[in-house]
């Protein structure tokens, strides 16, 4: 309960696990209802000093957390130790950036400008003779970024085209940890 509250008042949570225990079900089940929520999310792995490490530790770590957490591959992680004060500093840089993120504002004009370049890449899904059109996108609102997307026919849009221009959305515009809401809208068949 107390972990829900924190989660509703902040901007930027931080997900801190033990590295000697790595990622509890506890720990997925908080960190999904921050990412449910919309907020920004930093994992930290503090003890990292109690790891024994050889080469390759620190990567093969990153990546059985994001195994566990699946939906968060969009989270930096920082390894700390809170007892040596190892990379402590960093996080703070880190908080400022993601809240940054996770507040940013995209034009309209360059926003469609990366996905038409997104679309002339990978062609939108057909069904039936009937492919799906992207009309235009626009930025609805932040904390988190979400966009709406206007097109011809809902139905065609597939869960696997709105994460690859989810996809694209971050790779031109970086977001990092902040999750992306897309909000998909049919325009009206008796409009222009």
């Amino acid at each position: 309960m107390r972990a829900l509250l924190a989660i509703e008042r902040a901007d930027v949570c931080l997900m801190l696990i033990d590295a000697t225990s790595g990622v509890t079900d506890q720990d997925a089940k908080i960190a999904g209802e921050a990412h449910e929520a919309g907020k920004g999310i930093i994992i930290v792995i503090n003890k990292w000093d109690a790891v024994e490490k050889t080469t390759g530790t620190l990567e093969k770590y990153k990546k059985e957390v994001y195994n566990k957490l699946s939906y968060l591959t969009y989270a930096p992680i920082i390894f700390i130790s809170a007892e040596t004060g190892q990379r402590v500093d960093k996080i703070f840089d880190l908080i400022n950036n993601v809240a940054n993120m996770n507040s940013m504002r995209i034009s309209t004009s360059m926003l469609n400008q990366v996905i038409n370049e997104a679309i002339a890449v990978v062609q939108p899904p057909t069904d039936k003779g009937k492919r799906l059109k992207i009309l235009y996108v626009t930025q609805a609102t932040t904390k988190p970024p979400t966009f709406v997307i206007f097109v011809n026919n809902k139905q065609l849009f597939h869960f696997s085209y709105e994460r690859y221009l989810i996809n694209q959305i971050r790779a031109n515009f970086g977001l990092e940890g902040t999750p992306i809401r897309v909000i998909t809208r049919e325009k009206d068949k008796k409009e222009g």
